[in-house]
């Protein structure tokens, strides 16, 4: 599913067009919002740094995802000890709602779908298990169509290398998901079901009613609920490792709504594609609690990937207060327990 990595463009873009460019590009290759907000600045200081970009520059689009690209490389290569300290799962800092069209602003529907593809949860977490010169490679070759002496020039490396880089990637990436990807006619993160935004719906109306039999129609066999705190989120508000199985997922969920959360999910499009956010009561003083990404397969929901930790949200929304949540949750548990004694 290449793109071409250069187009010539009559007019000359503006800061804020680059910006975009230079944020999908950084955003792809660390999956942290923080962070690509950061590169995506220091990018277009330097392609234009008098807000106009030089005469000289051909393409000013590639020029910027070149320049952005090996920022993010220099920067996901000092974090590696950081993300491998990471407490419980790592999961992408989401991006919600129309958000993911801060990537490269495609003209038209398909391009957008693209992009979504490129920019999902699921290819994230993928990309999150390549070395980040093996991610540079990957991306700039299979998702933006860079020649592989171009990307060996942005990575800092031999045309060779960068071609080994990348294929070695590839063979990694399409092992995880058991299916040939990039190159062979299908997007790396798999193409969104259709009725994913109907489940999601779904889903949402059968933890609502706390609808045990409803929920466990929707899921997969294999379903599998991971949890994202980071270590910043009091026990019971989060999973601290991923649950398998349609059943062990459904009771969960159910659970956590039966057990009186002071929480309510709202659909909503995560990182491109149906989802949904979660957040307080006002009786806790309301709040953003959490985003979750959900995968569907033969429409059915087979991925619950859900983002707690809230220094990976506080770019969205104001945020929950976690303790009050979960006390409300301890609170509503005692006095079941009590009752039953």
């Amino acid at each position: 599913m290449s793109r071409p990595a250069a187009r010539t463009r009559t007019a000359r873009p503006r800061p804020e067009e680059l910006r975009r460019v230079a944020f999908s590009a950084a955003y792809r290759m660390l999956g942290s919002v923080t962070e690509a907000e950061d590169v995506a600045q220091e990018a277009v200081l330097r392609v234009a740094p008098h807000g106009q970009v030089a005469d000289d520059v051909v393409n000013p689009e590639a020029f910027t995802t070149t320049v952005a690209t090996r920022l993010a490389l220099d920067l996901l290569r000092s974090a590696r000890v950081r993300r491998e300290q990471y407490v419980g799962e790592w999961l992408p800092e989401p991006l919600v709602g129309d958000a993911v069209a801060t990537g490269a602003a495609p003209p038209d529907a398909a391009a957008h779908a693209e992009l979504a593809d490129d920019l999902s949860t699921a290819f994230l977490v993928l990309l999150e298990t390549l070395t980040p010169s093996e991610r540079a490679a990957f991306l700039l070759h299979d998702v933006l169509g860079y020649p592989h002496r171009q990307a060996a020039r942005v990575i800092g490396t031999t045309e060779l290398a960068a071609r080994q880089l990348a294929s070695r990637a590839r063979r990694r990436v399409a092992s995880r998901r058991g299916a040939v990807v990039a190159g062979a006619g299908a997007s790396p993160a798999g193409r969104p079901d259709p009725r994913a935004a109907e489940l999601v719906d779904r889903f949402i109306a059968a933890v609502e009613q706390g609808q045990l039999e409803a929920l466990l129609e929707l899921l997969a066999e294999d379903v599998e609920l991971v949890g994202d705190g980071g270590g910043n989120v009091p026990p019971g508000v989060s999973v601290s490792r991923p649950v398998s199985g349609r059943e062990p997922v459904a009771r969960l969920v159910v659970g956590f709504a039966r057990r009186g959360a002071p929480a309510s999910l709202r659909p909503a499009l995560v990182n491109g594609r149906p989802g949904m956010v979660a957040y307080a009561h006002d009786s806790v003083g309301g709040g953003l609690l959490a985003a979750y990404s959900v995968d569907v397969a033969d429409g059915r929901i087979t991925h619950l990937r859900g983002v707690v930790n809230p220094e990976k949200l506080r770019h969205l929304a104001p945020l929950a207060d976690l303790d009050a949540v979960a006390r409300v949750v301890r609170g509503a548990t005692h006095r079941r327990r009590s009752e039953r004694a």
